[in-house]
């Protein structure tokens, strides 16, 4: 990487992880993608039970691979027959000890900003397990809530095609606000912050661009 653009996304990183506790959340640096995967293990810990949200940034850490061993309780909603299975794993993953996901955006007043398909990530993350572990990188820091819409409205396209959702975004590369039982844009979630339960939170925030 550029070293300028890397002295860029270290310093902003960090800024964040310095501010994020007055608004409840406890925060964590990681350089990269293995220091966060490493620091996910440290938080979680063997013997918990797991869910977790659809995350390009999480898959390529193959994290799923380490929850699904003999040391946690996984919920297992990615390899499952249907949508019917996988709606039925959400709902119960309520229960989980923890909530492990990453965030579509993370703005510089510490909301945490999402939209989802099923709604599952974004209940979860507003009220579900007792735990949530949420990895921002660098790259999903905006200056506001609108930015942040901005922001998921752009990279929608993208995830609808990785996830073979039969989109007009999927075909055009950009959002059509499409208005059919496909559509992936169904759910926001916005937390404002993490004060009304201290500690529930833990935002591990990542000096190094991942995921979309």
């Amino acid at each position: 990487m550029n070293p300028f653009k890397q002295w860029r996304n270290e310093t902003l990183a960090k800024k964040m992880v310095e501010f994020l506790p007055t608004c409840g959340y406890n925060a964590y640096y990681a350089q990269d993608a293995a220091e966060a995967k490493a620091k996910i293990l440290e938080l979680v810990p063997k013997g918990s039970s797991v869910a977790m949200g659809g995350s390009v940034t999480l898959g390529d850490m193959a994290i799923v691979d380490v929850f699904r061993g003999e040391d946690y309780k996984f919920f297992e909603r990615f390899n499952v027959s249907g949508y019917d299975e996988q709606y039925q794993v959400y709902r119960q993953s309520f229960l989980a000890d923890y909530l492990v996901t990453g965030t579509n955006a993370l703005t510089k007043k510490g909301e945490l900003v999402n939209v989802d398909s099923s709604g599952n990530r974004v209940a979860g993350m507003i009220l579900g397990p007792e735990n949530v572990v949420i990895v921002c990188s660098v790259n999903k820091i905006v200056d506001d809530i609108d930015e942040a819409l901005k922001r998921i409205k752009k990279i929608a396209p993208m995830n609808c095609r990785r996830l073979n959702h039969q989109t007009p975004c999927a075909e055009s590369g950009e959002c059509e606000d499409c208005q059919i039982q496909a559509r992936m844009c169904n759910y926001t979630g916005i937390i404002h912050n993490g004060r009304k339960h201290p500690g529930r939170y833990s935002i591990i925030v990542v000096a190094e661009e991942l995921g979309f």
